[in-house]
């Protein structure tokens, strides 16, 4: 078994390519020790030491490596994992727990209705033309919320804590939707 490395904008995360789907439906953030539990594969990466974050995609696994860590010592040993973990065929997740978490999209805003048709616009232009190219660099994005104008959005995986993801939101999500939404004036990252 083969698996590709690229690099993501955010020099601390590699995006792993291991050739099959990863992820059947959702992507899955994992930015603690403590919610790797819920899958072997994530908490033998952060078992490593090294490891500070872990996002599964359709496709791909990002690994976040901790402050300090130096990816030519890290990347042998998350190779190693990875391919011992989808060479053997193992489950993603443990029996108990979620296959996929796609957080409930009102946490903490509480959309008005009279918005609806603003927020269709709004969701179908991230599913349709950012999340692919977000995916792309390692990442996922969410919607979180609108409000007055501001789109209230969560950036996971390799783009959560990029140095780019500012310019990101704000250069390109948000001229983006400003250009299809005209409702829309500004982007926020929660």
């Amino acid at each position: 078994m083969l698996i590709e490395t690229e690099t993501t904008p955010n020099p601390a995360t590699l995006k792993f390519l291991p050739g099959r789907i990863v992820m059947e439906a959702g992507t899955r953030d994992f930015a603690t020790p403590e919610e790797a539990e819920a899958s072997p594969l994530a908490e033998m990466l952060f078992g490593l030491g090294d490891v500070e974050g872990v996002f599964f995609g359709k496709d791909f696994v990002s690994v976040t490596a901790g402050p300090g860590s130096d990816w030519r010592q890290l990347k042998p040993d998350v190779l190693s994992v990875l391919l011992d973990h989808f060479t053997a065929n193992m489950p993603l997740f443990k029996t108990a727990s979620a296959g996929f978490n796609v957080p409930a999209e009102d946490a903490g805003f509480t959309d008005d209705p009279a918005d609806e048709d603003i927020i269709i616009q709004i969701k179908e232009l991230i599913e349709t033309r950012v999340r692919p190219a977000v995916a792309n660099d390692g990442g996922d994005i969410l919607y979180r919320g609108f409000d007055k104008g501001k789109v209230f959005l969560k950036m996971q995986g390799a783009c959560s804590g990029c140095p780019s993801s500012t310019a990101t939101l704000k250069h390109g999500i948000e001229s983006l939707l400003k250009h299809y939404v005209p409702e829309v004036t500004e982007v926020l990252a929660v």
